[in-house]
């Protein structure tokens, strides 16, 4: 008989190095200019802060839903529950892109509650001041956050990657955050509308 694995997900048969090499990136991504990279970021670590225990795939919807102020991430919509969810009240929907960004689309109920639009104003000016004390743009990427869980943090290094060649394509990596934002897209850059 073979014992019960205690580790459902396997993390300790995957070494982080293999995870990482799983979760890349599939093409160059393009320059992106500091403004584009900063909403990039801040949603990327909203998201992979909020609870989930599963590994995200890429161009899936997923949902996130906030109980009390405790967010989880899930893969079921809020109309799959057959009531209301035990997880709390839908904030909105997310996917994650092939350059490993992602994007939160909020409904509607979401983008017209006030107590939430406060906390996200206040989480973003925390992240901006924290972004502000950065040395340079690559210094700011989350290239590990030892208080993420497996998934996330294998996550937010992968997008840390993606951003950082992002960064150097437009010309800004070396550059403090405050001048990378007064710099305009160069020419090989596009944007995604998030």
């Amino acid at each position: 008989p073979h014992p019960t694995l205690p580790n459902p997900q396997g993390k300790g048969l995957a070494p982080p190095l293999e995870a990482l090499a799983a979760v890349r990136i599939r093409s160059a991504p393009p320059a992106k200019a500091m403004p584009q990279i900063s909403m990039e970021l801040f949603t990327a670590l909203f998201i992979l802060e909020s609870r989930f225990s599963f590994k995200p795939v890429m161009e899936r919807r997923y949902w996130l839903y906030r109980q009390q102020w405790r967010f989880h991430l899930s893969l079921i919509a809020p109309e799959e529950w057959g009531g209301l969810p035990p997880i709390g009240c839908a904030v909105g929907s997310c996917t994650l892109h092939p350059d490993l960004a992602w994007s939160l689309e909020l409904t509607p109920e979401a983008e017209r509650d006030p107590e939430l639009q406060a906390y996200l104003e206040r989480r973003r000016a925390a992240f901006e001041q924290t972004l502000g004390e950065a040395d340079t743009v690559a210094a700011a990427l989350p290239y590990y956050r030892a208080e993420l869980p497996f998934h996330a943090r294998i996550f937010a290094a992968a997008l840390a990657h993606s951003l950082h060649i992002s960064a150097q394509r437009q010309g800004i990596a070396a550059l403090p955050c405050a001048q990378a934002f007064a710099q305009p897209l160069s020419a090989r850059g596009s944007t995604r509308g998030n």
